[in-house]
């Protein structure tokens, strides 16, 4: 076959998955319907992992070049799109426009969707708890400098949920207007971003320029814009969005740094049978009161995946609260036994995990 005969194929099967795709959101809007009559969310994670699941395995079955990151690259638009159709809501993120943070609420999210960046953490979880947006996404740790304790001091004060969380792979581009790395002056970045990338600036001779933090990478790439003397150590979508040429990419020293982002909302995510918990622990300051209570985790065979301690909000030097994930679901009868109503344990969400193999 030639190319015009198999650019008509191609159109022949855009148009059958138009039609699909309209069919699809007719039982969307009927499926809409009834949620907003009986007080429904719309947004559940645990449903749209188990279509992203049973999807990936029947693109095995027929052997096709689709794979996971694919399908979910496509299927998530889509569930963006049918989302927006059964009601429209919006998804605060740490901003501005361009950053990981905007990337990865796009990826459950979609393109379509209403978002409201916002300048920090605090900003997000306050539009959340005040109605401004449904849904919130904020990074809360990150596999090479650690935890965000803004994001896990805020749980703690907010009586929100974690509903879902988000692996994504950090890649900072080298971006400028200048035509040689010698016209450089200054490197504008966030002050993490510049600590993570300390190897590419040493090879190129770039660590003796001017390096200048500003509050995001994103607003990096905004004023290596303004600047041909300038460059900008941001995302690459950050360039794009601003018209400044990549000159590197991948330019970080770990090239397999994630970030871990959750979604936060109001309401509690249901079981899937894969399923993450988090809580906030706040134990007496008495010795052997942490050994006791993880002790109640390894008598009932509940695999734990991280602690972190975290200064307590009183008035008391050296108390600590424990941040801790474990595997299982809180409505799952032996996480139940633990927890219970104890005062001493705040409850953060439970969440279906998601797959970091990105």
């Amino acid at each position: 076959m030639d190319i015009e005969s198999l650019r008509l194929k191609i159109d022949s099967i855009d148009d059958e998955i138009l039609r699909l795709l309209n069919e699809r959101m007719v039982y969307v809007n009927h499926v809409g319907e009834i949620k907003t009559k009986v007080g429904g969310a719309i947004y559940r994670p645990e449903r749209e992992q188990a279509i992203i699941n049973r999807l990936v395995e029947k693109s095995k079955e027929q052997n096709g070049a689709l794979d996971r990151r694919a399908i979910e690259a496509i299927f998530y638009e889509i569930i963006g799109v049918a989302k927006d159709l059964e009601r429209a809501e919006k998804v605060a993120y740490l901003g501005p426009k361009g950053t990981f943070t905007h990337q990865a609420a796009e990826m459950r999210f979609g393109s379509i969707k209403e978002y409201l960046p916002l300048a920090s953490i605090s900003s997000v979880f306050k539009a959340v708890d005040s109605n401004r947006a449904a849904y919130g996404v904020v990074p809360i740790e990150n596999s090479t400098d650690g935890v965000v304790g803004e994001t896990l001091d805020l749980l703690g004060e907010y009586d929100l949920k974690i509903l879902a969380e988000i692996y994504m792979p950090i890649h900072h581009s080298f971006c400028s207007l200048a035509l040689s790395l010698d016209d450089i002056t200054r490197i504008y970045s966030k002050d993490i971003a510049f600590g993570q990338c300390r190897k590419f600036l040493s090879e190129h001779r770039l660590d003796s320029v001017e390096l200048i933090p500003v509050e995001s990478t994103a607003k990096a790439a905004e004023l290596a814009k303004l600047d041909p003397t300038s460059a900008a150590i941001c995302p690459h979508i950050a360039a794009k969005i601003n018209n400044l040429p990549a000159i590197f990419d991948n330019i970080e020293d770990m090239h397999d740094n994630k970030t871990r982002f959750i979604i936060i909302g109001k309401f509690d995510s249901n079981p899937s049978g894969n399923d993450k918990t988090s809580i906030l622990a706040k134990l007496s300051n008495k010795p052997g009161s942490l050994v006791e209570f993880l002790r109640e985790f390894e008598k009932a065979g509940i695999n734990l995946t991280k602690i972190e301690s975290r200064p307590a909000k009183e008035n008391k030097a050296f108390s600590y609260w424990f941040y801790i994930d474990f595997d299982g679901h809180f409505k799952d009868h032996k996480i139940e036994n633990i927890i219970g109503d104890r005062i001493d344990i705040k409850w953060l969400g439970s969440y279906v995990k998601a797959n970091d193999e990105v």
